[in-house]
Formats: C-alpha cells, sequence, structure tokens
C-alpha cells in the first residue's frame, strides 16, 4: 500500500451513487496512483459460444498461487481475540483448504511499532540489541495458517522499522534518524529470521521496503546476507512498489537481476478500480521471472469480489503476472478506521464473536480451491470470451500429473447468457467435469460457491452456459467444500468495563487494544507496583511509513456506539513527558493523519489539559490548569468524564477542571503517550455514565459541505420531511436536538416512514412514539444508523440540491452518510 494514495473506500455503492464515488476518488486521490483502466466501451452482445481447447501440450508460465496480507497495517489485530468457536471459524474460511478462501500464500508485515495504515505492528526489536520473538500477533497468525495449510507460503515485507536502524549508517543522508537501506536493516531482518525459526516458520519469500522504491546495491547485500545466513532457499520479492522501473534497471544490471528472484508490481490492475485492464511491461516480462501482483485489492470485502474475479484472470492473461495477494486478508479493525471493510472477511467484534464471510473469499475460492502453486497456465486455453474484453475472461490450468486440470471463468460484465464449449486433449483426463459457480449478482449467501453440475465429455468435448456475472470453475479435481459455519448475531461491549492487564492475553498485547502508532505491551509493572502493567515500548520515534503530522504513540479499544461513560487509569512516567486517557474516539483519517477524539492529558510537571483533536492533527485546548508534579516513577490516576456536552477531568480521585464542548457525542476509549518515552498504565476501567444528561442542540451538518440537516418548511407537522438544505445558523428549521438516540425537531422526532427497512425508505418528522424507526446510533465513521433497519440516514445521490428529501440506505461511510451532530 501506498501511504499517500490510500483514500477512504466507498464500498456499497449503486449505480444511483456512481457519480458521487466518482468524484469523491477523483477528490481524494494523487497523480502517482496507477491509472485505472478507461471506461469500458458498452458490451458487445454476447456471442453464441466460444471454442475452447484445452491442450495438454500447451505452454504457459508457472502459476504461484493466490494469497493476502496480514499488515500495513494493523488490519488483523482484532482476530486473535476472538472467543472459540468463532476465532477458529474465521481462520477456517482464510486458510483451510476445501472450505472458505483456501489461501496459497500469506504474507506478513515485518512490524516496526509505526502506524502502516489502520494500525501499528509491533517490533521483535524496539531497542538495538534487545531481541523479544512473541511481540505482535503475525507469528500466530502465520502459525495459525500453517496448522490448517501445511503448504501455505508464507512472504515477509517491512513497512517500517525502530527507531535506531541505520542512524549511524555512513550512508544515511539524515544522520541521526533512522535509515532504511542500512547493514543495520539487513541486520534486523537477519534477526527476524531467526524468530521466524523459533516459531518453526519457514519464510518463502521476503521483501525489502514497502513502496519506497529500491537500492541495488542493499538488495545485493540482502541476497548475500541470506545466503550467507542460511536462507538461500527464500526468494527474494522487489521492489513492492507501483511501476516496472526495477525490471528495466534489472535488464541493465546482472548483478541486480541474481539478487531479484521474483518482480513484486502494486495494483497493476489499477487502485479501487474495477480491475477489468491489468499492465506490465515487454521488458518485465523478458526477464524470464515470475511477475507478481505482489499487492491488489484495497477493496470492500462484499463490492470488491468483481474486481477481484476479473484481476484473478487479467493479471496473467494481460500481464503474465502468476500471483495475485489481496490487501488485506482480514478486516479485524475497528470501523472508525479508514479501510474497515476491506478484505475477505469482516471481523470487528471480538466480545460478540460476530463476524461476516465476505462475497470475496468466494471469488477468490473459485480459483484457489481448483488449482494449486505449480500448477501450469495452458496460454491457448486463456483469453476472453467471444474475443471481447466484456463478455468475461477464462484462464486453464494444468497439474504437475499432467491430467487434471481447471477452467476458471468469469462473466462480470456480460449482459446476456453465453455458452463455452470444451474440447480436452493432450493427455489431459477426458473423465468427469465438476461445475462450480459463484453469482457475484446475488446478496444471498447460498448463491456462492454451489456445486452446480457434472458433465462428462463426449469425445473429449462438453459445453456449458454462462450466465453474467458469475464465476465458474471447471476442473476435474474433487475435495472442494464449503464451510458452514455461522456466526452470533453483534452485540455491543457493555459497560463498565476494566482491565488490570493480570490475565494474559493471547499475545503480548492486551484484548482488544489496537496500537495506533508506538507498541503497547502488557510487562512487570514499575514504579514499586506488583503484577503486570501496560508499557509503551518504542523509546525513539521510528522509521515511518505514514506522514501524519503527529506521530505519538497510541492504542485504541471498544464500542463506537458509547456515548456518556468515564475513562480512567492510572499511569507512571519513566521518563519527563506526558500520558493521556483518550474518550469518544470516533473517526480516524487516512493513514492516522488525523483523530477525532478528547484526550485528557498529564505531564511530568504537573501541567494538564483536556484536548480536543480533529482528522488533521489540529489541537484545541479545552481546558487547562496545573497539580503538583507527579515526578517520575510514581503512580498516578487520569479520569475523563463525558456526559453530554460536559467534560470533566480529576486526577488522583480530585476534580481539577472540566469544559463544555459539542464535537463529539460518541465514540470509544484508549490510552497514549504525547512522546516516544516508555511510560506506563495500569487499572484501566471504563464506568458508564447517567442516562440524562446527552441532550445537545444545533445543527446537524452534513459531510456535504455547507450543507444540513433541515425539516421543510420549518413545520411541527406530523409527515414534514427531513430534508437537505444550505446551512443557515439562523434558520430554526435546522435547530435539533439529540437526545439519547433521536434527533428531535419542534417536539417531533426524525423518522423512517412507515417503520421502513429497506434502503431508499424516505425519512420526515413524526410525533416521538419511543420506535425503533426513531433510534440513531452514531457510528464512529460519522455515520447515524437507525435502530430498526441497520441502514444509514443518508442524502440520495449525494446531492447538493436544496429540498433533497433524506432516506435511508446501505452504510457505506460515504460523505453524503456524515452527520455532525449538535
Amino acid at each position: 500500500m501506498h501511504g499517500p494514495l490510500r483514500v477512504l473506500g466507498v464500498p456499497g455503492r449503486t449505480l444511483r451513487k456512481a457519480a458521487v464515488a466518482a468524484a469523491f476518488l477523483l477528490s481524494s486521490a494523487f497523480a502517482a496512483v496507477p491509472a485505472a483502466a478507461p471506461a469500458a466501451a458498452a458490451a458487445a452482445p454476447a456471442p453464441a459460444s466460444t471454442a475452447i481447447t484445452v491442450d495438454g501440450h500447451a505452454t504457459g508460465r508457472v502459476f504461484d498461487g493466490v494469497g493476502a496480507i496480514s499488515g500495513g497495517g494493523g488490519n488483523s489485530r482484532l482476530l486473535v481475540d476472538y472467543p472459540e468457536p468463532q476465532r477458529s471459524q474465521i481462520l477456517d474460511y482464510l486458510f483451510k483448504p476445501g472450505y472458505g478462501a483456501s489461501l496459497q500464500t500469506l504474507k506478513i508485515e515485518i512490524g516496526g511499532d509505526t502506524n502502516t495504515t489502520d494500525g501499528a505492528e509491533a517490533s521483535y526489536q524496539h531497542t538495538k540489541g534487545t531481541v523479544d520473538c512473541d511481540q505482535g500477533y503475525e507469528w500466530w497468525l502465520a502459525e495459525q495458517a500453517k496448522a490448517r495449510n501445511p503448504a501455505i507460503k508464507i512472504y515477509a515485507l517491512a513497512w517500517g522499522a525502530p527507531g535506531w536502524v541505520g542512524v549511524n549508517d555512513p550512508a544515511n543522508p539524515s544522520p541521526g534518524q533512522p535509515y532504511f537501506w542500512s547493514q543495520d536493516m539487513i541486520s534486523y531482518l537477519m534477526g527476524w529470521f531467526g524468530c521466524a525459526a523459533q516459531h518453526h516458520l519457514p519464510i518463502d519469500y521476503v521483501g525489502g521496503w514497502n513502496e519506497n522504491g529500491y537500492n541495488a546495491a542493499w538488495y545485493e547485500d540482502f541476497k548475500s546476507a541470506l545466503v550467507a545466513n542460511g536462507h538461500a532457499g527464500t526468494k527474494v520479492v522487489a521492489a513492492d512498489s507501483y511501476d516496472w522501473s526495477l525490471a528495466t534497471d534489472m535488464a541493465k544490471d546482472p548483478a541486480l537481476n541474481s539478487a531479484i528472484d521474483i518482480v513484486g508490481m502494486h495494483y497493476p490492475c489499477g487502485y479501487l478500480g474495477a480491475m477489468s485492464s491489468c499492465s506490465s511491461t515487454p521488458t518485465a516480462v523478458g526477464l524470464n521471472k515470475p511477475l507478481w501482483a505482489s499487492e491488489n485489492g484495497s477493496q470492500d470485502a462484499t463490492t470488491g469480489a468483481a474486481p477481484v474475479a476479473r484481476a484473478l484472470n487479467r493479471d496473467y492473461l494481460d500481464a503474465k503476472l502468476t500471483s495475485y495477494i489481496n490487501w488485506p486478508v482480514v478486516a479485524a479493525v475497528y470501523p472508525n478506521l479508514q479501510f474497515s471493510s476491506d478484505g475477505l472477511s469482516l471481523a470487528q467484534q471480538p466480545w460478540s464473536g460476530n463476524y461476516s464471510v465476505g462475497k470475496t473469499t468466494w471469488s477468490i475460492a473459485q480459483t484457489t480451491q481448483f488449482t494449486q502453486p505449480g500448477w501450469q497456465y495452458l496460454d491457448s486455453a486463456g483469453g476472453y470470451l467471444g474475443g471481447n474484453r466484456n463478455n468475461g475472461s477464462y484462464v486453464s490450468l494444468k497439474s504437475p500429473n499432467n491430467s487434471d486440470y481447471s477452467s476458471i471463468i468469469e462473466t462480470m460484465d456480460a449482459t446476456a447468457a453465453q455458452t463455452a464449449t470444451f474440447t480436452v486433449t493432450g493427455g489431459l483426463s477426458t473423465g468427469t467435469v465438476h461445475v462450480w459457480a459463484t453469482d457475484l449478482n446475488s446478496s444471498d449467501p447460498a448463491d456462492y460457491f454451489v456445486h452446480q453440475q457434472d458433465l462428462t465429455p463426449v469425445n473429449g468435448s462438453y459445453s456449458l452456459t454462462l450466465q453474467p456475472g458469475y464465476v465458474y470453475s471447471v476442473t476435474t479435481t474433487t475435495g472442494q467444500g464449503k464451510g458452514t459455519a455461522t456466526p452470533p448475531p453483534a452485540a455491543p461491549l457493555s459497560l463498565p468495563y476494566s482491565d488490570t492487564f493480570e490475565k494474559p492475553a493471547t499475545t503480548s498485547s492486551p484484548k482488544y487494544f489496537s496500537d495506533m502508532n508506538g507498541a503497547f505491551q502488557t510487562v512487570g509493572c514499575g514504579g514499586g507496583r506488583t503484577g503486570t502493567c501496560l508499557r509503551q515500548m518504542a523509546p525513539a520515534s521510528p522509521l515511518r511509513w505514514t506522514s501524519e503530522s503527529d506521530n505519538a504513540p497510541y492504542t485504541i479499544m471498544g464500542d463506537g456506539s458509547w456515548v456518556n461513560y468515564t475513562v480512567s487509569a492510572d499511569t507512571m512516567f519513566e521518563q519527563p513527558g506526558s500520558t493521556e486517557v483518550l474518550g469518544r474516539v470516533n473517526q480516524q483519517s487516512h493513514n492516522n493523519n488525523g483523530l477525532n477524539a478528547y484526550h485528557l492529558q498529564l505531564s511530568s510537571t504537573g501541567a494538564w489539559q483536556i484536548v480536543k483533536s480533529d482528522l488533521a492533527w489540529n489541537f484545541t485546548t479545552l481546558a487547562a490548569g496545573t497539580v503538583t508534579a507527579p515526578g517520575l516513577n510514581t503512580w498516578h490516576t487520569l479520569a475523563l468524564t463525558m456526559q453530554g456536552p460536559t467534560l470533566t477531568a480529576a486526577i488522583d480521585g480530585q476534580t481539577v477542571g472540566s469544559a463544555t464542548d459539542y464535537s463529539f457525542t460518541s465514540g470509544m476509549a484508549g490510552l497514549g503517550v504525547t512522546g516516544y518515552q516508555t511510560d506506563q498504565f495500569d487499572n484501566f476501567t471504563l464506568t458508564p455514565g447517567a442516562p440524562g444528561g446527552s441532550s445537545f442542540t444545533g445543527q446537524v451538518p452534513s459531510g456535504l459541505t455547507g450543507k444540513c440537516l433541515d425539516d421543510s418548511g420549518d413545520s411541527a407537522a406530523d409527515g414534514s420531511q427531513a430534508i437537505l438544505w444550505t446551512c443557515d445558523p439562523t434558520d430554526p428549521a435546522q435547530t435539533w436536538t439529540w437526545n439519547n438516540g433521536q434527533l428531535q425537531h419542534d417536539g417531533k422526532c426524525l423518522d423512517v416512514i412507515g417503520q421502513g427497512t429497506t434502503a431508499g425508505t424516505l425519512v420526515d418528522q413524526w410525533t416521538c412514539n419511543g420506535g425503533a424507526n426513531q433510534q440513531w446510533t452514531p457510528q464512529p465513521d460519522g455515520t447515524l444508523k437507525g435502530a430498526q433497519s441497520g441502514l444509514c440516514l443518508d442524502d440520495p445521490g449525494a446531492s447538493t440540491t436544496d429540498g433533497t428529501q433524506l432516506e435511508i440506505w446501505t452504510c457505506n461511510g460515504g460523505t453524503n452518510q456524515r452527520w455532525t451532530l449538535p
């Protein structure tokens, strides 16, 4: 992934919302993004039939498998904290052969204590020479993948590095700062290989620095170090970036060419698009080395299924790429983060065990359950149906036994049924053919990964009818299957909640805490306290992958629907600086470039302040004062109470100040250190506030600039339309009261007409009656979810026309679904 290129996804869009999706991406993208494929021309009429000859004597490149990425960063964090049996069910859907996605490669991040998209991955060596091979959860995940599929390949890559790496390297262009292309980094990677060995994990592939170019001399030294340290069997992938310039240089430089085993490109089919056209270069192909889409995807677990289906075939057809690696493997992250729906499945509630298997799982399974790394593409049995890209694509591969074969066909853009006629020759099996299919136009999971029929070839030939919007697998193999595990329903994380950090979690991170920068680990307490405490472990600012203006360490946890509560924790300073508790943590901007939250900060000097941060890391001091300096190595208690708009700070049990602010009405909690100090926390406690006192009054601005929620005509009549209108602070029609889940105007409640639960149902005002269709739950991304429908308050088509009546629609986090409560 490329930090500046990561933009908020707009999953779940329909045709009526295509315009706003396009506008959003155009406004958010940067020039360096790989150009998306041009819009396809109108689909040609589907041909009556496409003839496909599957010839065992045909030539083609060797298939290297389909995989996914855990890292870049923090996207798997919540999975490890799931209860059983749900945790194993999710893992089975990802890795177990013949059950779900059946992934063939797992790419994991080599942690560096720094944010790498939606979180920070822990380093195994925060301080030079101090090694802890049990840091983080990537080892655990890789072990779980291997346990389910011993043949799975492990691929490792660094996004960042701890702050000591390369500081004193003679080639460092910024002395005193960490430097990646250094001997320190090579030593750091060799040490990481040692940890992998302790976890009995052979590393099949390794890269350099994610999306940060390449250094030829470094790669040559790195290759030599791998060989010298007994890792000659590990293949080097490079440059894990957005262009093929490395391939050009490899063709000119024999030493560099020898150091790189696989050329890995990111998003060769475009970024956040349909992935209908993919690219490489003649020079890259001419190297006669494997070419990979070493990162692809970045798409919603459901709506990304069709682009992934295209790319799985077209990577090879268009560009001769033999491996597809999806980012990420699972969306096991909190929903306030930017890419919280991307992956193969969603796992965002470890406390309830709820999860969902994304449609992309089955899109991938249509390839992985019918092929294996080492199979060979048959170039003459691949192409576009009827010679037209809009009709769909097909590839065919044969097994090493030169008998079994599989053909994978996608008809994502077809508009009518068509026929494929297969002729099998060249020594391949002419026995029974099994047909499996997934209807990606359907929202019914029963239509995914279905064994449709068996066909018996006649004289080596058979025909198959192909419907639009499907992925088909035609195979002589058996052993495929579809998991049947189902999750429990979603439920909030109830308060009160506490963590003394005494009960061991699965990893060194406490349950439910997700680090955004730095590394928070349970250790023996300092300051004369016995037992276990939470310590921020990174002593210096890391070599960063993101570029946020404030990269202070913090960790978050909990439920975004929490409104009134107190967050408190004991804290101890190991060095001069400040620590903090965070409350009402909601939306985080792209790559941690800001956070909507309240902070209570205490300095080792005794200065305290209640601070509000926003999505650009602007900080506003709401209240401040001074207490007796806590000094170092003594314990003190911070407590921030949020009751309606009133924020109250207490230190060591004494109220020291308060403030009034209407910016954030709900959100999670967290802990932080305002610099890279190794300070400690203990006795984290969340106490619910009073159910009342959450009544705020004012405007409700839309995410669309300059537009507000409005009562048509400022009417108190039942049925008065809830509309969008240009914000006017003097207009009484725009004065709303947020009161315990209800939005009220002139004593009437924002109401879903007829208690409708289908997308597109209009919203008006009605006499407050306590109905679920009048209850709204603020979400961390700024959306308002209807309690009855589970759909979000929505401005149709992201219209900016005054008078547009609002509705409910599938929640997708778009700007037209974001509202700032009064």
